[in-house]
C-alpha cells in the first residue's frame, strides 16, 4: 500500500511540475507573437501612472498601441484601469491624455476607467464592447502579460489577439523576462483553478 501512495504522489507532483512547465513555455510562446489583425478597437492594458503621467512601463504600451493606431490596425484606442486611493487621475484617463498629446485624436479614443487588476478591466472592456456592438480588439501590455489577457479578455465576450510592447522594463533585461515569466505563470493558473486575479508587479493583477 505504501509503495502505491507513494507512485500516486511522484505521478501527481509530475504532473504538476509538467503542467507549470508548459504553462510557462506557452507564455514566453505567446509573447513572442505580434497579431495585427484589422479590428474594432486596439485595446491598452493600464499600469500604474502618477499624477496623470504614465509610468514608463505604460508609456511604452501607449506609444505601441499609437504606432499600430497610425498603421490602421483600428480606428479606436481603448485605455482602461482605475485609480488606487488617493490617485486624482484614473489610468484610462492618463493614458487618452497622452494618447492625444501624440497625435491620436480624441474622436478615436475611448477611456473606460475602471478596473484594478486585469480582470476587473476586462470585464469593463467586455461591456463597454457590448454597449458599441464590438468584438474585436488587438490588446498592448507587456509580452509575458499577454496570453493571461487574452485569456480573460476572451472570457468577458472579446474576441482578443495581442500585439505586445518590446520596449520598457519588462523587456530589459533576461533576469526581468525570467521573473515576470514566472509572476504570469503562477497567476495564469490561479486564473485558471479559481476565476480570480492577483495584486502584484504593474501588468500582473
Amino acid at each position: 500500500m505504501g509503495s502505491l501512495v507513494w507512485r500516486v504522489f511522484a505521478a501527481a507532483v509530475l504532473a504538476a511540475l509538467l503542467l507549470v512547465a508548459s504553462t510557462a513555455v506557452a507564455i514566453w510562446w505567446t509573447a513572442r507573437q505580434d497579431a495585427r489583425p484589422s479590428s474594432d478597437a486596439i485595446v491598452v492594458l493600464g499600469s500604474a501612472q502618477y499624477n496623470g503621467v504614465p509610468s514608463s512601463i505604460f508609456e511604452a504600451r501607449l506609444e505601441h498601441a499609437a504606432a499600430l493606431w497610425e498603421d490602421g490596425v483600428a480606428p479606436v484606442v481603448v485605455t482602461v484601469g482605475g485609480k488606487a486611493a488617493g490617485d486624482q487621475f484614473t489610468e484610462a484617463e492618463a493614458g487618452r491624455d497622452y494618447l492625444l498629446d501624440a497625435g491620436v485624436p480624441a474622436e478615436s479614443l475611448l477611456a473606460v476607467p475602471e478596473g484594478v487588476d486585469t480582470l476587473e478591466s476586462m470585464r469593463a472592456v467586455g461591456t463597454a464592447f457590448d454597449e458599441r456592438g464590438w468584438s474585436d480588439a488587438v490588446l498592448v501590455t507587456d509580452p509575458w502579460h499577454a496570453m493571461r489577457a487574452e485569456r480573460m479578455a476572451e472570457d468577458a465576450g472579446i474576441s482578443a489577439e495581442s500585439s505586445p510592447t518590446r520596449q520598457g522594463p519588462a523587456v530589459q533585461t533576461r533576469a526581468t523576462q525570467f521573473r515576470y515569466i514566472l509572476r504570469e505563470t503562477a497567476a495564469y493558473l490561479l486564473y485558471r483553478v479559481t476565476g480570480e486575479s492577483i495584486a502584484g508587479a504593474p501588468g500582473i493583477g
